[in-house]
């Protein structure tokens, strides 16, 4: 189990750095818990791809910026949603 980790971190690390997911649609991509994506690139990473965690942190900031955003906007759907049932 402890062999795959680097090659876990880094093929968790690549997808975050190619399609600008956030840690929860990464995890359910990779199918491992949203603790281990997140552990995985902001700790372990640096110490096994300092280039590539640079990226990864780039698009990690950008998506906490965008967070309140987001979540704006999934409220007003599920309140759109719910308008139109009724």
């Amino acid at each position: 189990m402890w062999d795959n980790i680097e090659e876990r971190v880094k093929k968790n690390a690549e997808y975050i750095a190619q399609t600008g997911c956030t840690v929860r649609a990464c995890a359910e991509r990779m199918n491992v818990s949203k603790s281990t994506v997140h552990k995985d690139v902001t700790e372990r990473l640096m110490f096994i791809d300092a280039e590539l965690w640079e990226r990864v942190k780039a698009v990690l900031d950008f998506n906490l910026k965008e967070r309140h955003l987001r979540g704006g906007d999934a409220t007003r759907r599920k309140y759109e949603k719910k308008r139109k049932k009724n």
